[in-house]
Order: structure tokens, then C-alpha cells, then sequence
């Protein structure tokens, strides 16, 4: 199965000031983005600041912003970073399956966000980026867009059917998924599994009535 382009992952324009070259500068950066999702998580993303994230992270406050403008530009950035993880994660999944049924994509899919969501600190508070900005991993498209780009670009190559009809149902079925899961991490801190079991099955019974079982 071919890669995902970077491009349908990340925005357009980095959030980053410039980018790192040496791996020392690269790592600084990763640390910043861990700091940052680890702020998230015991903060909230509104009492989130470039101080606190630079001093979570062990580096000036001047070092941060060489690369980085302000805290949402650190966010953005490690919201990408959870998208290419994300759809990285689905890709290899779904080399891993030969999948007879849509359902096993399904699953694959909505498990992969749960783990997200139960184990990648900061995910469960930001998500892919809608508590900042419903457009703050491309300026041209939401960030749900942006994650339906990626999913047809990975089940493309499994299902033979036209890309547009195929993006217009992954839109609806990732519409319906989002809202709920969001009902069922409300209900229950690691996820109310009744709701999660009864997404999957309004999710699989719609994309089965699309396009087969």
C-alpha cells in the first residue's frame, strides 16, 4: 500500500518558524511538542503558555520561540504530528489485514483512535485540532477534511469505487463517528465501550449499505 502524502496530512504552511536542521535542534523540538502535550493534559490548552511549555521542556523561552511565534503554533504542530501518527498507524494496520469486510477496516480505524485517546498524552484534550481552531491543520480545509483526505487516500487502493463518492462517505461516517465518540469519552473517561460498540456498528452498516459487504 503506498505512503500517504505529507501534504494531505499536514497543512500547507508549517507552524514552524523554520525548521530544524541539526538533530539537536530537531530534538529540542520534539521535546517542546512532548512538553506541551503533557501541559495539555494536566492544564487544559488555555492555561497553556510558551513559559510553561519552555520551562516543561528544560530550554529558554528564547529557544522556543526561534521556532515557534506563540503556544497555537505549538499545538498546531503537535496536532500534525498526531495526524501523521495516526494515519501512519492506520496504513500499517491495514498492511497488516487482509480484510474481507468493511467492518475490519472499521475497527482497525476506530481502535487505532482509541488508543490514541486512552494512551498518546494531550490527544484526548485536543483531538485533531477542533478546541483551537476548526482549521488549524491546513487553512483551506477543517481538520476533519483533512483526516478524510488521508483516510481515501489509504482505502482508495481497496475499494473500487469513484474517489468522490468514496471521500463523500468517509466524510459522513467520520462525521458520525467524531460525534459519538465524543458522547461516549463524556460518559466515561477511557470511553463508554456500549457507545464505542454501537458506532462501530452504525459505521460498518452505513458504509456496507454504500458499498457491500
Amino acid at each position: 500500500m503506498p505512503d500517504v502524502e505529507a501534504s494531505k496530512v499536514s497543512a500547507d504552511t508549517t507552524p514552524l518558524r523554520r525548521q530544524p536542521v541539526q538533530q539537536r535542534s530537531a530534538k529540542r523540538v520534539e521535546q517542546m511538542l512532548d512538553a506541551s502535550a503533557a501541559l495539555i493534559d494536566e492544564l487544559g490548552y488555555d492555561a497553556l503558555t510558551t513559559t510553561l511549555i519552555a520551562k516543561r521542556a528544560g530550554v529558554a523561552v528564547g529557544s522556543l520561540y526561534q521556532f515557534f511565534p506563540d503556544k497555537r503554533a505549538v499545538v498546531q504542530a503537535l496536532t500534525q504530528r498526531n495526524m501523521e501518527r495516526f494515519v501512519a498507524a492506520v496504513n500499517e494496520r491495514l498492511t497488516e489485514l487482509s480484510p474481507e469486510h468493511w467492518w475490519d477496516v472499521v475497527d482497525s480505524i476506530l481502535d487505532i483512535y482509541l488508543r490514541m485517546h486512552r494512551e498518546v498524552p494531550g490527544f484526548s484534550k485536543v483531538h485533531f485540532g477542533d478546541v483551537v481552531d476548526r482549521q488549524l491543520l491546513d487553512d483551506d480545509r477543517d481538520n476533519n477534511a483533512v483526516l478524510v483526505d488521508s483516510l481515501t487516500d489509504i482505502l482508495s487502493v481497496r475499494v473500487d469505487r469513484p474517489i468522490e463518492d468514496l471521500r463523500f462517505a468517509i466524510t459522513i461516517a467520520n462525521e458520525a463517528a467524531d460525534a459519538l465518540l465524543k458522547l461516549a469519552f463524556r460518559r466515561e473517561p477511557r470511553g463508554d465501550e456500549k457507545i464505542v460498540a454501537e458506532t462501530k456498528y452504525l459505521v460498518k452498516g452505513y458504509l456496507a449499505s454504500k458499498f457491500g459487504e
